[in-house]
């Protein structure tokens, strides 16, 4: 009840993000804070696992006469006996508070701690939370805002940091073995730092591959579909379309559900391409939104429901929003369509219907609609806010500039549960929106040079341990994206369970589902 609680009000705190693709940040799941008392193994009384620990950063790893700045992490111990190997990890993009469970065995990162005697640690991830150079988000703060410099931050920290912990001064690497794990953004992070001094790595729904106009790898299902876009490459290798994100949320939501999704976005898109305005202002004012000026921001509202999808875990139920949006289309006087729906009248009314009665307070609360889903009006305060703390404008930096993934719709000939009105300068245009200090037209993120320097797809490090979910909408950016067929090797193990994003990092998440507790085994 408590992990459902949690999701619940992690979907709220995110109510108010005008941009929908973040969000969709590929982001770690949170746990609550396990209520124990803490001995090492000697029995000695530990800090509580909450306590926070300052390292001096480096502020610029190209520079060092910058300075340093304090970086947040948390550590625990009680696995811990000499010789052991300690393990790192950021939670990446966002405020490292509330991650501090992923230090117990109750998450992958405390098993291995526990199996291994070593120590765990979460590090604050550099412009995020609270572990920042500047005390500001401007672009010109945000310059060292980059991969490289989040990797270099791992590496100084690992061979520079006296840790807390007795005899934390003799446990650098050489001395003891690091182990790196992360999941999501945090796990490409960890195939990107790999090896170097890391012993090991643990790499949960790692986000291996900026997208560069996605060559979906999906050759054995769409063919066709895998030629067009190849040689679309060709021409313009700068676009970054990763309408792959929705595919195995099309592929694993309920068919009925799907089924009219997909009617009403064609709904919308045949409107569209006729220019058949009033229509679809009387379709924007079913939903409760007819006060939405750009019909760009109202099928990007439409995306919404979908990225309810990424809180889903094995273990949460029909109390999930995602699931509430599903059973307000498909169930009629508690009878579910069949696996077609129930068309696209019903689909337009009850979806719409959802809007009205829970969904807008949901994302809105009491705000207009213009205001609060709206993105052409460059002083509302989410564009121009660049205090600290801020994980949207930090992530959104990094998407504008080397990791692309924009969540749009697809190209024609294939099913659509996101609208085709939205392409990649609906995103790009928005970067400009958020630093137009940076950015005087629409950026193109460098994705090419990413995955060149980075590896992508293309990582062989040995040691590397690789953990995916069939349902994850972040699937198709990682190692186990469909198509690719990437060898699972006894030097580099690749393992497939059933779950969402980042399932086989929770323990319990294991005893829900027999194939997360493979893949947490096999690890």
């Amino acid at each position: 009840m408590m992990w459902i609680a949690l999701l619940i009000l992690s979907g709220l705190a995110r109510a108010a993000i005008p941009n929908a693709m973040l969000r969709g940040m590929p982001s770690l799941p949170k746990l609550p804070v396990p209520e124990r008392f803490l001995t090492s193994f000697n029995g000695t009384a530990l800090p509580p696992i909450t306590t926070v620990y300052y390292f001096d950063q480096l502020i610029d790893h190209n520079n060092s006469d910058l300075g340093t700045f304090k970086q947040r992490y948390w550590m625990n111990w009680e696995f811990y006996e000499p010789g052991g190997p300690i393990i790192l990890m950021t939670p990446g993009e966002g405020d490292a508070d509330g991650y501090e469970g992923y230090t117990t065995n109750v998450t992958i990162n405390g098993r291995i701690a526990q199996q291994q005697n070593g120590a765990a640690i979460v590090i604050e991830h550099r412009f995020f939370g609270y572990s920042n150079p500047y005390d500001n988000l401007t672009s010109q703060s945000l310059a060292l805002l980059t991969i490289q410099q989040a990797i270099d931050d791992f590496a100084y920290f690992a061979t520079t940091a006296d840790l807390p912990m007795p005899g934390g001064d003799a446990v650098k690497p050489g001395q003891a073995p690091w182990i790196l794990i992360g999941g999501s953004y945090s796990g490409g992070l960890t195939s990107w730092t790999m090896p170097g001094i890391f012993w090991a790595g643990y790499a949960s729904s790692a986000v291996v591959e900026a997208i560069t106009y996605v060559i979906s790898p999906r050759i054995s299902h769409h063919s066709d579909c895998f030629s067009f876009r190849y040689n679309q490459l060709n021409v313009s290798a700068y676009n970054v379309d990763f309408y792959d994100y929705f595919t195995p949320i099309r592929e694993y939501m309920p068919q009925n559900c799907s089924s009219d999704v997909q009617a009403v976005i064609a709904y919308l898109d045949r409107m569209f391409a006729a220019n058949d305005t009033a229509g679809i202002q009387t379709l924007k004012e079913t939903f409760g939104l007819g006060d939405v000026v750009h019909v760009d921001d109202f099928a990007s509202a439409l995306q919404y429901n979908l990225y309810d999808w990424q809180s889903l875990q094995p273990d949460v139920g029909p109390g999930a929003m995602f699931f509430e949006f599903c059973d307000a289309l498909e169930v009629k006087d508690g009878v579910s369509a069949g696996p077609q729906g129930w068309g696209l009248d019903n689909a337009i009314y009850s979806w719409g219907n959802f809007w009205n009665t829970t969904y807008y307070d949901y994302v809105c609360g009491d705000g207009g609609a213009e205001a609060c889903l709206g993105t052409y009006n460059t002083s509302q305060s989410y564009w121009t806010n660049v205090t600290i703390n801020n994980a949207e404008r930090s992530w959104f930096w990094m998407v504008c500039n080397q990791v692309g993934w924009y969540q749009v719709g697809p190209p024609e000939g294939q099913p659509a549960i996101v609208s085709r009105i939205l392409q990649p300068i609906y995103e790009e245009r928005q970067c400009v929106n958020m630093f137009p200090q940076a950015f005087a037209y629409p950026p193109q993120p460098t994705t090419a040079q990413t995955d060149i320097m980075y590896a992508g797809w293309n990582v062989n490090i040995p040691r590397l341990f690789f953990a995916n979910g069939l349902r994850d909408p972040w699937r198709d950016a990682t190692v186990s994206a469909d198509g690719l067929n990437k060898s699972n090797t006894l030097s580099m193990p690749i393992y497939e369970g059933d779950g969402f994003h980042c399932s086989d990092m929770i323990t319990e998440n294991g005893i829900v589902d027999s194939t997360i507790a493979a893949v947490q085994e096999a690890a």
